[in-house]
């Protein structure tokens, strides 16, 4: 007796596995973009106390980065429903993409604000005319993983396209 592998009974995996690096990428962005900006924060806090408030800006834009990573694993694994409809290998690495991408940029992307966050507070402490700036590189970085986001959610939404059901 043999039964005819076509390599879909792999597929949920590739599609779990995008939803959970979209999650842990995201994350990881965010956490280091909130830790590095942090300490700039805490930094720039003991020269001049009453900008924190002010300066809190790159750890609150870290933050939104993980919000998008949960938004993308929510999308993918709702997606993921083999007895509802089938779920072929072509879902599957669409769903893989869309977390990627999704993750891999908001990794960068909260790298980058991590950066930016901790020379930013530490410098606007000392001039005050360079927040605008600072606020300026931080929409971009954050672009970044927005970018991301859009694209994820383009490449998750060509899951289920394969083959007509």
């Amino acid at each position: 007796m043999s039964s005819i592998f076509s390599g879909d009974e792999t597929a949920p995996f590739f599609g779990f596995l995008g939803a959970a690096a979209a999650l842990v990428f995201s994350c990881m962005g965010a956490a280091y973009g909130t830790a590095k900006s942090g300490v700039g924060v805490a930094s720039m806090g003991v020269m001049r106390p009453e900008l924190v408030m002010k300066s809190i800006v790159p750890v609150v834009m870290a933050g939104v980065l993980g919000i998008y990573g949960l938004i993308i694993a929510v999308i993918i694994s709702t997606g993921i429903n083999p007895k509802a409809k089938s779920y072929y290998l072509f879902d599957g690495y669409a769903h893989l993409s869309s977390g990627l991408s999704c993750g891999l940029a908001g990794l960068a992307a909260g790298m980058a604000i991590g950066i930016v966050g901790d020379a930013g507070v530490r410098a606007n402490a000392q001039q005050p005319k360079l927040f605008v700036g600072m606020i300026l590189i931080l929409i971009f970085a954050e672009a970044l993983a927005l970018y991301g986001l859009i694209v994820g959610i383009i490449l998750s939404s060509r899951a289920g396209q394969s083959r007509a059901d």
